[in-house]
């Protein structure tokens, strides 16, 4: 397995020696916090003996330049049409999205982790979720694979399409708990990965990280049979996992991944009827009223009339025209 794109460096100034423009296809990255990443242990509760040494954090005073310039980076190396989720917690939010702003990327989705293990405290609400920031890189095809995980006509029990429910843009993931193992300060856990990878790239893609940290964006692209790279700046960490990423099999998650079930849509290429159209129009009219998006009613009308996403867009687009001209 190639090991070239994985650097010992700082990410900012390794971008500009290493990385090519618009060269990567998905940035997946969780940066540090800006908290005193020595002491996490406190909050979390945490035995230290199993966590690898190393952790290097930022400066409270230097956060908003420093993540104004990783980021500037991360647009630079990103294709046109290429993706970035952006894992951040609450205290230096401000930075990265001004830092975001900045920049020619466009919000797709601000999406709340919803996790266990909350932050101890005792005179305030527990914080137990982070905000992953997705944003795409203006000028070229994204990729989103909106069938790769749920076909478009499978239901959970309660008859709620699974498809949307995975496509909500909050996630309850659990973190992992590795009694015993050596570990990063802060993984990501393999689920999340999984989810974000299989969503916004395709086999043989380039997958990256900026702060490497345990390299677990790193292992789960290979074993999805993506190529992947990145940057860690702790050398303890970067050894340590150099050695366990060479034993990463490239495509072993494949085989363990869900298989979606892609049954036909039931009414496509059928002539729609005056009646069809009327109640599609009625049905959309409800979904709206309590301030849903129109995607998410064509989503829900897709499913409800058994018709294709660009069919009932369609049909939609011109009632609406109708309906102004009226």
């Amino acid at each position: 397995m190639p090991l070239e794109l994985f650097f010992n460096e700082d990410c900012i100034e390794g971008c500009k020696r290493h990385i090519p423009d618009g060269s990567v296809d998905l940035i997946i990255t969780d940066p540090p916090y800006g908290i005193s990443g020595d002491t996490l242990h406190k909050h979390y509760n945490r035995k230290e003996e199993f966590v690898i040494d190393g952790y290097i954090e930022v400066p409270q005073e230097d956060y908003a330049e420093f993540t104004r310039n990783w980021v500037r980076q991360a647009e630079r190396i990103l294709r046109p049409g290429g993706s970035i989720y952006l894992v951040s917690g609450y205290t230096h939010l401000i930075h990265v999205l001004n830092s975001l702003a900045e920049t020619s990327l466009r919000e797709v989705n601000h999406l709340i982790w919803k996790y266990n293990f909350g932050v101890f405290t005792q005179k305030k609400f527990v914080s137990s979720h982070y905000h992953i920031l997705y944003y795409t890189k203006p000028g070229g095809t994204v990729t989103f694979n909106t069938y790769s995980r749920y076909g478009n006509a499978e239901k959970a029990e309660d008859n709620r399409s699974l498809n949307y429910q995975d496509r909500e843009d909050v996630w309850f993931i659990n973190k992992e708990y590795k009694p015993g193992q050596a570990k990063n300060k802060n993984e990501l856990p393999k689920e999340l990965l999984i989810k974000m990878i299989q969503y916004s790239s395709n086999e043989e893609d380039l997958v990256f990280d900026l702060f490497l940290g345990s390299f677990s964006t790193a292992k789960v692209a290979i074993a999805l049979n993506r190529q992947s790279g990145g940057f860690e700046l702790s050398k303890s960490a970067f050894r340590h996992q150099l050695n366990e990423i060479k034993k990463v099999n490239p495509g072993s998650l494949l085989k363990e991944l869900r298989v979606p079930n892609h049954a036909a849509i039931e009414r496509q290429g059928k002539l729609w009827t005056e009646d069809e159209r009327g109640r599609v129009w009625n049905r959309y009219q409800d979904l709206r009223s309590p301030g849903a998006t129109k995607k998410g009613a064509i989503e829900t009308l897709c499913e409800e009339f058994g018709r294709g996403r660009f069919a009932v867009a369609k049909v939609v687009s011109n009632l609406e025209a109708t309906s102004k001209e009226d």
